[in-house]
């Protein structure tokens, strides 16, 4: 009696993977909520709201942090949806500069290098951003709590240590850092619950409805209060990014086509409401406008702790954003390691052949994980002389990474040839693409404006510098050798197809 083999089990992510041009290396080991867990975890509603929360109280007050927190949100949601439509169809690492390679009816490597270029960047810059900011909260906890000096040089230690420690820990593979995320997104969303209980439950004060919500302050130095609201939307907008992390985890989750647009969407949506609540119960306990906006530790959210709910208790609170804002960068260097990874998969990076490995025993490319790591120390490293400089190195962060995401979304309603994958937005898809840009081109001329006045050295907003510098940067890196080899010589072993056939030129 013959016995019939069982039928060979099929990967359908790693079939989808090599139509799409490239051969499964990374380790395919993340559910759909660990996907979503990263997005999630690099949003961090205690990370940018909590660091960035002086800004609105500077421009706006009240008004700009309560609605328009859910105001921005709305149309970071629209850019969300519009994305995680193309993800589904091209689940690749390298997402965005792949999608726009794709979409692109004319010049399809030149879109992709320069999509490419402003998501690393950007992305190197929010991890730089990211656990700059976690060495702040963290000296603001020790001057708290042990009265430890906060000086330059300390934070940026600090800030070097906690950069480093997340190199580390995504070196050792993708099951630790799906493990980590998953603590990550339940740590936010129980962190969140437990800020907003006691600080509705400690304090013996709390500011009025009609005050929480339509209260307007202006520290700018500007006179339009229109102009004043917008300018304060920027702690909003600054804390929705790294939604693409969904993306560019794409090749190590199951269910990518599904799963990984999932992932970008629902990271938006819970930060919302999250982050919403949040930021609601953190105005509603103001007790001092002025003091609390010029507070010694330099972060206004963790002085509002301290007065409403007391010493110690204000204290925990700023431990649990603290340990949120640790694993925030720790997911921002996994999303712009795989992105790095991607890009020199496809020969874009200088010394691709070293940055495409992938570590056989972790499954992870490890040497892309130093090199995101060790970018992020040398971009933060004018902090160690002049804050100022610091923000004008990292304004990319926010601007770099949404031309890079509305590029793609730009892209497909320019191209009638689209056809939508398994996740799609049905005959929404128009409308909420078409807000997306308009929302992206808002933000973007809004991030070049100058954010107090009088203008000077110190306030000076050099974003427009920024993005200058990396379309000189791009463009000059093209004709030097990016036409020459970018998605055309690929990495031995890597099985990658030619970019006639990625491209369907």
């Amino acid at each position: 009696m013959s016995v019939t083999p069982p039928a060979p089990v099929v990967d359908e992510d790693a079939v989808r993977l090599a139509e799409l041009g490239y051969k499964q290396e990374l380790h395919r080991g993340m559910s759909g909520f660990s996907n979503f867990a990263v997005s999630f975890s690099i949003i961090s509603v205690l990370a940018g709201c909590i660091t960035s929360y002086g800004i609105a109280m500077t421009s706006g007050g009240p008004i700009a942090i309560s609605l328009g927190w859910p105001l921005v949100g709305v149309f970071v949601l629209c850019v969300a949806l519009a994305m995680g439509e193309i993800c589904s169809v091209y689940p690749t690492a390298g997402g965005l500069y792949f999608w726009a390679g794709r979409l692109a009816r004319k010049n399809k490597a030149v879109w992709a290098w320069y999509v490419g270029w402003f998501n690393f960047l950007g992305e190197v810059a929010v991890t730089a951003a990211i656990d700059f900011g976690a060495a702040l909260t963290w000296t603001a906890f020790a001057n708290l709590a042990w009265g430890w000096a906060v000086t330059p040089v300390r934070t940026f230690i600090l800030f070097a240590v906690i950069l480093l420690s997340h190199g580390l820990l995504n070196t050792f593979g993708v099951n630790l850092v799906k493990l980590l995320s998953n603590i990550s997104a339940w740590w936010h969303l129980v962190g969140v619950a437990v800020i907003v209980a006691f600080l509705a439950f400690i304090p013996d004060h709390h500011q009025s409805l009609s005050y929480t919500f339509f209260h307007f302050e202006n520290h700018s130095g500007w006179v339009n209060p229109i102009y004043v609201f917008f300018i304060g939307l920027l702690m909003a907008q600054y804390t929705y990014t790294g939604f693409d992390a969904s993306a560019h985890v794409a090749e190590e989750t199951h269910s990518a086509a599904t799963n990984a647009p999932k992932g970008i969407v629902n990271s938006v949506i819970v930060s919302i409401l999250a982050g919403w609540v949040l930021l609601v119960a953190v105005t509603a306990a103001i007790q001092d406008y002025s003091a609390e906006l010029g507070t010694a530790t330099g972060l206004p959210a963790a002085q509002i702790f301290v007065d409403a709910a007391g010493h110690k208790a204000g204290i925990f609170l700023i431990f649990i954003c603290g340990v949120a804002q640790y694993f925030c960068g720790m997911a921002s260097v996994t999303a712009n390691s795989r992105m790095a990874y991607a890009f020199s998969r496809d020969g874009a990076l200088p010394g691709s052949q070293m940055w495409s490995k992938v570590n056989v025993r972790t499954g992870t490319p490890t040497n892309s994980i130093w090199l995101c790591t060790v970018c992020a120390l040398i971009l933060a490293s004018p902090a160690l002389k002049s804050t100022t400089a610091y923000l004008a190195v990292t304004s990319i962060a926010v601007i770099g990474l949404y031309i890079a995401y509305v590029t793609p979304v730009l892209l497909r309603r320019l191209n009638p040839d689209f056809r939508t994958g398994e996740w799609n937005l049905g005959r929404w898809s128009a409308v909420i693409g078409w807000i997306a840009i308009g929302w992206v081109v808002f933000i973007v001329i809004l991030f070049m404006l100058p954010p107090a006045s009088p203008i000077t050295v110190n306030n000076f907003n050099y974003a427009p510098i920024a993005v200058l510098i990396v379309l000189v940067f791009a463009t000059v890196t093209w004709f030097v050798g990016g036409r020459q080899h970018f998605m055309k010589e690929v990495p031995p072993g890597h099985d990658t197809k030619p970019i006639e056939e990625i491209f369907n030129l």
